[in-house]
């Protein structure tokens, strides 16, 4: 037998919701096989099968509290799905009474509960009722657990999302968050990326975005104010030897931030690639603990939703966060003459306690300067 066990999900982390399984009891498992899904405060993952056989029981339905090693189903190795009937199998006839093979946890539940065994279909091996089938007819599952009237749908809140409610809130309620706004000129990056991204996509099979540039001009300029890649710990200052840079990523079941790790090291391509992988991972729920840890600074970009502007708030541990927003095209004075120019807002969010006044437009106008001339990040001037 090889027990499902919920697999570790990280040092902070002691529990998760079982979500869903994707296998009934009684199925035909193979090796790599989606059991089912788990959802931590941090992230939802797939649990797949390290031994193939026959799912012979699970032990914790869908929606479900489980701690991390808890055996959450049994595997029997040397199950089939093409399995004899017992030897000794009662003939089914109809005027005598049938002897009926039911577990001990489901028998229970039934005498408990006064349930009748006779018309239960058991799901075990040789046709045994089993706890879930006894359980099936107690409490039909439902998905998603939600009641609804006549005016709302009230719908139960993801582990996940009770999780981003609660760090911002202890976000706003720990640090002294302080927000400083700038524009750019997105005149010089759009059309670099127009001459060359057929030619960048066709070498690096990645399209060239404009977040490369974001993440070089972050990296670029925290290498010059480096308190703003800093963080609190107690009595100290801990300041970072490397750029890890987490970028925000929108997903179904709520927002997710993959790390960068040493940005200072990557490429543009390099970078695009890795964002784009890491997108993917989180969207497919296939993002791991490892990709969303030891985040020093952070980028959202709103506007991609659309949004013109927008104070966003840090992510603890971390001091600072730099908001993107929509490019919208607005008349400039240029050289004193009025031109249309493609402008963003740029919001830098920061903990004051930390992060002087001085440092943050200091480290606001350095990115605004290196988007405007992006040769400078080229030429790492």
């Amino acid at each position: 037998m090889y027990e499902i066990k919920i697999p570790s999900l990280g040092e902070s982390i002691t529990q998760a919701t079982l979500l869903k399984w994707h296998r009934k009891q009684g199925d035909q498992v193979s090796l790599d096989d989606l059991l089912l899904e788990i959802e931590t405060e941090k992230v939802t993952m797939e649990v797949r099968a390290q031994a193939k056989g026959i799912l012979e029981s699970i032990l914790v339905q869908a929606d479900q509290t489980v701690q991390i090693g808890q055996v959450v189903g049994v595997i029997n190795e040397g199950g089939s799905v093409q399995v004899q009937a017992p030897i000794a199998a009662p003939k089914i006839d109809v005027p005598q009474p049938t002897e009926i093979k039911v577990s001990p946890a489901a028998k229970k539940i039934a005498n408990d509960e006064n349930i009748p065994l006779d018309n239960i279909q058991g799901s075990g091996k040789g046709g045994m009722i089993m706890k879930s089938d006894v359980l099936g007819i107690k409490v039909p599952i439902q998905e998603p657990v939600q009641t609804s009237t006549e005016d709302v749908n009230k719908v139960k809140m993801s582990r996940l999302r009770k999780t981003i409610a609660q760090r911002l809130k202890d976000s706003q309620n720990t640090a002294a968050i302080l927000t400083t706004f700038n524009e750019v000129d997105m005149s010089a990056i759009m059309e670099l990326r127009q001459k060359h991204k057929d030619d960048f996509e066709k070498r690096y099979k990645t399209k060239l975005g404009f977040m490369s540039f974001f993440v070089k001009a972050a990296v670029a300029s925290l290498e010059l104010t480096p308190i703003v890649n800093a963080q609190i710990d107690g009595d100290y200052i801990v300041y970072n030897n490397n750029c890890h840079i987490g970028v925000a990523v929108g997903t179904e079941q709520g927002l997710v931030v993959p790390v960068l790790r040493n940005a200072q090291n990557l490429s543009f391509a390099e970078i695009e690639m890795t964002i784009g992988a890491l997108s993917v991972k989180a969207r497919e729920n296939k993002i791991e603990m490892k990709d969303l840890s030891g985040g020093t600074f952070t980028i959202s970009n709103g506007g991609v939703y659309g949004s013109l502007l927008s104070t966003p708030i840090i992510n603890p541990p971390q001091s600072a966060i730099l908001g993107m927003h929509k490019i919208q095209e607005r008349p400039m004075v240029i050289g004193k003459e009025i031109k249309i120019r493609p402008m963003m807002y740029l919001a830098l969010s920061y903990d004051h306690r930390l992060i002087d006044g001085k440092e943050a437009v200091t480290f606001l106008v350095k990115i605004k300067e290196f988007l405007e001339e992006p040769e400078k990040l080229l030429l790492d001037l």
